[in-house]
């Protein structure tokens, strides 16, 4: 398993992404949530890579704070959208999102909720900005930004 497969393993949603407008994050969300449902066969096999990866060792190989992270692809390996891995039990980092992000996001640990959202599919429009949060355990997410267009505090 590698990076290559998780990028492999995201091709339909991101050609999907391509067609919507992030700063609708209702549609967008409730699109994901019917196309790539929680017990589909994508979102099964974005979560077994990603659980796998993470098991390995490959996947979110980085520590700082409440978090464990790392770097999956760069928008041009994954047709237009950054790809990178948090696994997160608390406070991350502030960012503002330029062009939006898509999370897809699995349950590790207890009932987490990732920024008041269950595991599945969250969605910030663009030029939001927020300091992501998990409480109620840990989660696995999967962040999509267009471009890959975030601004971290300095």
């Amino acid at each position: 398993m590698s990076n290559d497969s998780i990028i492999e393993a995201l091709k339909p949603v991101i050609a999907r992404l391509k067609q919507m407008d992030l700063a609708d994050t209702a549609t967008v969300r409730a699109s994901l949530a019917a196309e790539f449902p929680a017990s589909g066969p994508v979102f099964t096999k974005l979560q077994e890579l990603s659980v796998a990866g993470l098991r390995d060792g490959w996947l979110c190989s980085r520590e700082a704070g409440a978090s464990r992270f790392s770097r999956v692809a760069k928008a041009d390996a994954a047709d237009g959208f950054s790809i990178d891995a948090v696994l997160l039990w608390g406070d991350g980092p502030w960012h503002k999102h330029l062009k939006g992000e898509v999370n897809c996001m699995f349950a590790i640990e207890g009932e987490p909720e990732f920024c008041g959202f269950k595991p599945g599919w969250a969605v910030f429009p663009p030029q939001s900005a927020h300091v992501p949060t998990v409480q109620g355990g840990q989660m696995l997410i999967l962040y999509l930004l267009p471009d890959g267009a975030v601004e971290w505090k300095q």
